[in-house]
């Protein structure tokens, strides 16, 4: 399974910041889409992701003071990404490496879309859900005499 089937399932859906942008802005658009995070673009290119855990690391920081700074302080100006071809326990080994909970997918320089850790883990309990299923199937429908034969050897 390649990352190409999450997206066609999940949607390619984008919210985005700008490295500019008041943090509290895009706190703001992540609280109101109830999302876990924001693709930072700059001039048509990815320049960093926005995810809970810097947001987290922001207000620990500001310690009780108005956040004031713009995303590019607080931003992973360096995000890990995949591609449309990249597969599924690829994404699962680098999203475990790097402790990654979100991962912009790319298609050379253009982004299609953002998954998650838990876009990865549904698709993953989904496929293996669907092939139980096939296996009872195909164990409640064995052929009588196939199975007589079996038992007389």
């Amino acid at each position: 399974m390649k990352v190409s089937d999450i997206l066609r399932v999940k949607g390619n859906t984008l919210y985005t910041a700008t490295p500019d942008e008041p943090l509290i802005e895009a706190l703001t658009v992540m609280a109101e889409k109830d999302i876990g995070s924001l693709v930072v673009m700059e001039h048509g290119d990815l320049v960093g992701m926005l995810t809970f855990r810097e947001v987290i690391q922001a207000v620990t920081a500001a310690a009780g003071q108005p956040l004031v700074s713009l995303v590019r302080t607080h931003m992973d100006d360096a995000p890990l990404t995949c591609a449309l071809e990249t597969e599924l326990d690829e994404v699962r080994r680098m999203m475990l490496e790097r402790h990654a909970r979100y991962m912009p997918v790319m298609n050379k320089r253009m982004l299609m879309g953002v998954i998650s850790f838990y876009d990865v883990a549904k698709t993953v309990v989904d496929s293996q859900n669907f092939e139980n299923q096939m296996l009872k199937a195909y164990i409640r429908d064995w052929p009588e005499d196939h199975a007589a034969t079996e038992k007389a050897d």
